[in-house]
């Protein structure tokens, strides 16, 4: 299966260039996370600096005076306000948190919508056009969504109603006409950090509307306490980790603060109570806590039901409700899991048909299934990318006759540029599409999809070169025999937050296998000894249900790793979580 896959995406494990720590020897930290930070593009203390007045100012962001203004008029004039959001993560949260700063701030007519997957457009369609019609809307905010959504917005203006678009994905050349549109990634734009998550440009803005009001003197003359924004942070954080946006330094502010709050627990009961049914530990909570527990319960709501109910468990108050949602998203991720598990299952299927008729695997995949969930497409495509190293598209069903595809990409292909280009090339062949680099969605008509395959396919061709799908693994060393330790795993641990463009340290050496046992039927474990005399440490492959056949008597093999810290009945013991590996 796969056979020439498997000559062309080899996993390659390289290690990071050292550096020179001496550029941070005045911070008092342990020399091992100075090298890791120096491994990670820091080249100055200052980019260490996590506290929240070194934040960006917002002044520089195009358009967020311009809304800030439009917003402070219409809560002055008691005007409806409806907001748009997205059904992921990042457009729950960034519907949230302007849903609460806007109370705060003392709107009182204000509304959310978020679209149903199965039924609407992402973002602002006709459709919703015509729901806040109804609603007597003055004012739309759109959240995590708005810049590619032309005849909605368009829409919307010719009906009287201004609307405010905030987004952070890649504009196209046509924008909407929207009475502001608050974007970092707008050519004009001129503020310093592009990688801000939806729920990051919501923030700000709600900053400067906050000031805007100030300004017009509303908090005193309604006696109105002045609300502390940073306490919406927690939302600040599960967003930008969730959307996996790179963690520059303000990111890094964003997150590092909401996460403190977090474990403080000044957060929404939201959070945690989904810690809880997650079975998290609050106080210890981590960016990894957010990413693979939190994030993907409050996701299932988006994927399987109505993003609306993770919106409800973000801004309600009552603790005892709190749980009764979390419970409900738990019940929708265990469903998420196994329609995702039969996904994988046929994709791969497809995927041997593909080889068989073709002698190879595409450079670009496409993938379509009539019964796939259009719900879970964007994880599937996840993992095929993983696996197979290159561009993958995978297309689901929806109603009358389209298709929708979730898009990932691999460096050095940008997909959000190839659906552009296509789009310019065969005008009508994309209904609608939008997103990032590595990450995007599109619509056709499902008659199209077969011609659209095939031209997909063929302008990644003319991309990609083999060094390309070569699986390169980025190592930061190998760690002494002393730095195997629960010290050094806590160490890591809070010497985060880490994340995307700023990768949790992964660490390679070579052990020799005592003993291995399959748990729960899907986990390997292992007994390890580092061939240099070290300390005896367990290590863990998750998703591994067979042992590792050993070349050769001594019982050897490198690893690739993480350090983990393993809480079980109460005692703490190192774990090594092992990524990749390779017989010796």
């Amino acid at each position: 299966m796969f056979k020439n896959y498997l000559k062309v995406n080899e996993t390659h494990l390289c290690r990071r260039p050292l550096g020179n720590i001496s550029v941070l020897s005045n911070l008092n930290i342990p020399p091992l996370l100075k090298q890791l930070y120096i491994q990670r593009g820091i080249t100055k203390p200052c980019e260490l600096e996590l506290n929240i007045d070194k934040l960006l100012n917002y002044s520089t962001i195009t358009g967020i005076e311009q809304a800030a203004i439009i917003l402070a008029q219409a809560i002055i004039d008691k005007l409806n306000i409806l907001i748009v959001g997205d059904y992921d993560t990042d457009g729950a949260t960034s519907t949230a948190l302007v849903l609460l700063s806007l109370k705060k701030m003392g709107a009182k007519n204000i509304n959310f919508i978020i679209p149903k997957r199965f039924e609407e457009h992402h973002g602002i369609s006709p459709a919703i056009v015509e729901q806040a019609l109804l609603l007597n809307t003055k004012i739309i905010i759109t959240v995590d969504n708005g810049i590619s959504s032309y005849d909605g917005v368009n829409l919307a203006s010719s009906k009287g109603i201004n609307v405010l678009i905030t987004d952070h994905h890649l504009p196209s050349n046509k924008l909407p006409l929207a009475a502001a549109i608050v974007n970092p990634n707008l050519d004009s734009c001129l503020f310093p950090s592009k990688a801000l998550a939806g729920v990051g440009v919501t923030f700000y803005l709600m900053l400067a509307l906050r000031a805007q009001l100030y300004e017009l003197g509303w908090f005193s003359k309604n006696s109105i306490v002045i609300p502390n924004l940073v306490n919406l942070l927690d939302l600040v954080a599960l967003g930008t980790i969730a959307d996996m946006v790179p963690l520059d330094t303000n990111n890094r502010i964003l997150v590092f603060q909401g996460i403190r709050r977090i474990r403080a627990g000044y957060c929404c009961p939201g959070i945690i109570a989904l810690a809880q049914v997650a079975k998290v530990n609050i106080n210890t909570l981590c960016e990894h806590d957010l990413s693979f527990a939190i994030s993907p319960r409050l996701n299932a709501a988006g994927r399987i039901d109505d993003m609306s109910l993770g919106v409800t468990l973000l801004t309600t108050n009552n603790m005892s409700k709190a749980i009764i949602l979390a419970k409900q998203l738990d019940q929708l991720n265990k469903t998420r899991k196994k329609i995702e598990q039969t996904m994988e299952i046929q994709a791969l299927e497809l995927c041997k048909e593909i080889e068989y008729k073709k002698g190879d695997i595409p450079l670009g995949l496409s993938l379509y299934h009539p019964k796939w969930h259009h719900g879970i497409i964007g994880i599937l495509a996840s993992r095929l990318k993983k696996k197979f190293n290159r561009p993958v598209i995978t297309f689901a069903s929806t109603s009358l006759n389209l298709v929708k595809g979730s898009c990932r990409s691999i460096e050095g292909v940008n997909i959000y540029q190839i659906l552009n280009k296509l789009n310019l090339r065969y005008p009508g062949m994309i209904l609608q599409f939008g997103g990032h680099a590595m990450a995007a969605g599109l619509t056709l008509e499902e008659q199209k999809l077969k011609i659209f395959t095939n031209r997909f396919e063929n302008i990644i061709k003319k991309i990609i070169v083999p060094s390309m799908l070569k699986n390169i693994i980025w190592s930061d060393g190998e760690l002494t025999n002393d730095q195997l330790s629960i010290l050094t795993a806590k160490i890591i641990k809070n010497g985060g937050p880490w994340g995307e463009n700023f990768s949790y340290p992964l660490f390679d050496g070579e052990f020799i296998i005592l003993n291995q046992q399959i748990i729960n039927k899907k986990h390997l474990i292992m007994k390890l000894k580092p061939i240099t005399n070290g300390p005896l440490v367990s290590g863990i492959i998750f998703n591994m249900t067979n042992f590792i056949k050993l070349n050769c008597k001594q019982n050897k093999i490198k690893l690739a790793y993480q350090l983990n810290i393993n809480n079980f009945y109460g005692k703490s013991n190192l774990q090594l979580l092992i990524q990749y590996f390779w017989k010796i």
